[in-house]
């Protein structure tokens, strides 16, 4: 059985593959057009193509997605999106997670790399060279600047995958700092189950099944200050972790 379902996984992952890279190519004279517009116009218009994508994807490939809101959400305010990041399909998520809200996100430089899908990923996100205390600090002030302007920003403040089996590894200080320096909520947004579609140790295990999101209770920063960032972070980080536990994230480590 477990040879059959690791086939299974295996051949499955060829076709997400496959539609993956169909949608891309579809809409690449989408993307092209928008990578004519003004910076600001243009990532919004990634951003919708993006979403359109993720949509697609997730039906050809049986996945359902839904989310959950723990307490009432304000699409008219801006945020600081905060989530767990745990399996290479949370990229898709995010698009899934937050609709007809404009955002950019905070992401890792190496995608950049990516043939084609680099150039979609460099234009829609804010990239990050983490080992570079200069670059993290130039994306900062850009995050900054796309908040004054109406567009909320998505941070996963772990920075890499969560290979811990914890519920969360520990944070960047990032996502605070910017909450606390343009005084906007932070959201935080559970992903629960893109570990079991995609696990991040095989691009080879992907399979149809639930995606939930989920939306905790919003935490304001108005009159914060910058000495507030390492209680603000713990604040986040323990009622991330109490959630992923109350809701039995799958890798979690039993004891």
């Amino acid at each position: 059985m477990n040879n059959f379902r690791k086939f299974f996984r295996f051949c499955f992952s060829i076709y997400g593959f496959v539609v993956f890279l169909l949608w891309m190519f579809i809409l690449l004279p989408l993307f092209a057009w928008a990578f004519l517009q003004k910076p600001v116009k243009g990532g919004n218009l990634i951003y919708k193509f993006c979403r359109f994508w993720a949509d697609a994807f997730f039906f050809m490939l049986g996945i359902k997605h839904w989310n959950i809101y723990e307490e009432p959400f304000d699409r008219n305010t801006e945020y600081i999106f905060v989530s767990n990041h745990i399996s290479y399909l949370d990229i898709p998520m995010m698009m899934k997670v937050i609709r007809k809200q404009h955002i950019r996100i905070l992401g890792k430089a190496e995608m950049n790399k990516i043939p084609l899908f680099g150039s979609i990923y460099k234009r829609g996100t804010v990239s990050v060279d983490r080992n570079n205390p200069h670059a993290r600090s130039k994306s900062i002030l850009k995050l900054i600047a796309f908040i004054h302007q109406k567009i909320s920003v998505f941070i996963c403040p772990e920075g890499t995958f969560n290979t811990t089996h914890q519920p969360l590894k520990s944070f960047y200080d990032g996502a605070f700092k910017i909450a606390i320096e343009t005084q906007k909520p932070i959201q935080p947004i559970l992903f629960l189950d893109t570990y079991d579609r995609l696990n991040y140790k095989s691009i080879f295990s992907l399979n149809p099944g639930r995606c939930r999101g989920v939306y905790l209770a919003t935490t304001s920063t108005e009159g914060l200050t910058m000495n507030d960032v390492p209680l603000l972070k713990a604040q986040i980080f323990k009622q991330m972790e109490d959630a992923l536990i109350r809701y039995q994230a799958s890798w979690i480590e039993k004891v």
